[in-house]
């Protein structure tokens, strides 16, 4: 196996085979962490039933666990850069499970479910759900919000651990590529809550939504545990030239060198606030709300959502345009504009911003449910485009082997710190305006990532001979 910095490596078979295994396992398991983070939304409609809760009390949810997986994913990835990838997934994986254990057990405190009358905003409780153990509707759902918190501080080490282990298996001019597999990856994981949960709850009781993803992790944890290697030295291929660094070296990085990698760069507190503009669009329409907005706004029956033709040309679509983004995004930025990330993302964000036009004037013309998973399909093309550059390409770009994790957790962590302001403002915007108002704030913030990253045009690595 050889290497230069600036060219694309020229990789042995063995190399090609092992990186693939170690990739598919580590691959896995992040997808179900997804799979344990979304399914929550997917449940959300069952839950609001169930329980009386209303769109105000669903954002409470869709606060809290953004806000904790952002402030976590900061803070956690100096540690996932200092222990490694391998032991900071496992560890994750441990309390992912048991909170989504936890959080089903919930129902066991339901005696009786909710009555509901009415439709749209004039739903509402005529019965609030019955519970046992001397807990009011209050409790419960402080209760319930407290455990996906804590989901969301386990959550967070994935997406440092995957882009730690892979900036050391993957070359500069292979990453953009590897953002369009990184964005498999997270569609992957939402087919899993999109599409798999739904079906889940056509078959069983609402906790099986959050044990059988949980299982997921729990099998997953034990294929890393024995098959994902950190590096290609510990897998016994001997050391390998990512050409991210001017001087690599095997010893260990101190927190201080870590930190000033990262956050004392204009590059990096650019890239993290592009970040947070993908929050804004992604947490308020693509990755959130949208079934609730399938059957509040477009009426579509509970009893058959899971299987109507909208709600699978969205799910399949979300999935196969997110895929499809990663892979146009990641391999037009090391193929046609040599290695730089933004380009392609200043592109994805004047996308986003044309779709979600096209997205509320589609909803003023009443064309319907099918012309709105059109909308949202376009925009996850979009979306998962700029993300995976972001989080999976660009954060081992300027993180490099040593602060790849770091770099990682300051942009996955500005993104979700948005999302938790979204979470609590979309909830209060449809309860009191109805979903007519729904797609049009998002505008601004698209607009405002594609001005900051295009102020990055010509940026590359400085491993790279860049800026």
């Amino acid at each position: 196996m050889t290497t230069t910095t600036l060219d694309r490596p020229q990789l042995s078979p063995e190399f090609r085979q092992r990186r693939a295994a170690n990739w598919l396992s580590l691959g896995m398991l992040y997808a179900f962490f997804y799979a344990t983070r979304y399914n929550y939304t997917a449940a959300a409609p069952h839950l609001a039933d169930t329980l009386g809760w209303r769109n105000t009390d669903l954002g409470v949810f869709e606060t809290m666990m953004p806000l904790v997986y952002g402030l976590s994913v900061v803070l956690n990835g100096p540690l996932a850069d200092r222990i490694g990838g391998k032991r900071a997934f496992l560890f994750g994986a441990v309390g992912v499970t048991v909170m989504n254990v936890l959080f089903g057990l919930a129902s066991l405190a339901v005696i009786a479910p909710a009555e509901w009358v009415g439709t749209g905003i004039a739903r509402h409780v005529v019965t609030p759900a019955v519970l046992g153990f001397g807990l009011t509707g209050g409790t419960l759902l402080t209760l319930m919000a407290i455990v996906w918190g804590v989901n969301g501080y386990f959550q967070s080490f994935g997406a440092l651990s995957i882009v730690k282990v892979n900036a050391q298996w993957f070359h500069v001019r292979e990453r953009g590529t590897f953002a369009g597999v990184f964005g498999v990856l997270i569609r992957f994981g939402l087919l899993l809550a999109f599409q798999g949960v739904p079906l889940i709850l056509l078959a069983f009781p609402w906790p099986y939504a959050f044990w059988i993803p949980g299982a997921g992790v729990a099998l997953f944890f034990l294929v890393n545990l024995r098959w994902m290697q950190n590096t290609p030295k510990d897998a016994g291929l001997g050391e390998y030239d990512t050409g991210d660094e001017a001087n690599p070296t095997d010893v260990a990085p101190t927190v201080t060198e870590i930190l000033n990698k990262v956050f004392a760069s204009r590059v990096m507190w650019t890239i993290a606030a592009a970040s947070m503009m993908v929050g804004f669009v992604r947490r308020s329409v693509v990755d959130a709300w949208w079934p609730l907005y399938f059957q509040q706004y477009q009426g579509i029956d509970k009893a058959t959502f899971a299987t109507s033709p909208p709600y699978l040309i969205a799910t399949w679509g979300i999935t196969l345009l997110g895929i499809a983004g990663g892979f146009a995004f990641g391999i037009s930025s090391d193929r046609v504009f040599g290695g730089r990330r933004a380009p392609v993302i200043t592109f994805g964000f004047l996308g986003m911003a044309v779709v979600l036009a096209l997205f509320g004037v589609s909803d003023m013309l009443k064309l319907g449910p099918v012309a709105a998973a059109c909308c949202l399909l376009l925009l996850s093309f979009c979306v998962n485009g700029a993300h995976g550059m972001i989080g999976g390409a660009a954060s081992m770009d300027f993180g490099g082997r040593k602060a790849a994790a770091t770099a990682a957790g300051l942009f996955d962590g500005m993104q979700y710190l948005a999302g938790a302001f979204v979470g609590m403002g979309v909830g209060y915007i449809t309860t009191t305006w109805g979903w007519d108002a729904w797609h049009w704030a998002p505008i601004p913030f698209a607009l405002a990532g594609a001005v900051l990253m295009s102020r990055l045009w010509n940026e590359l690595p400085k491993g790279r001979g860049g800026h």
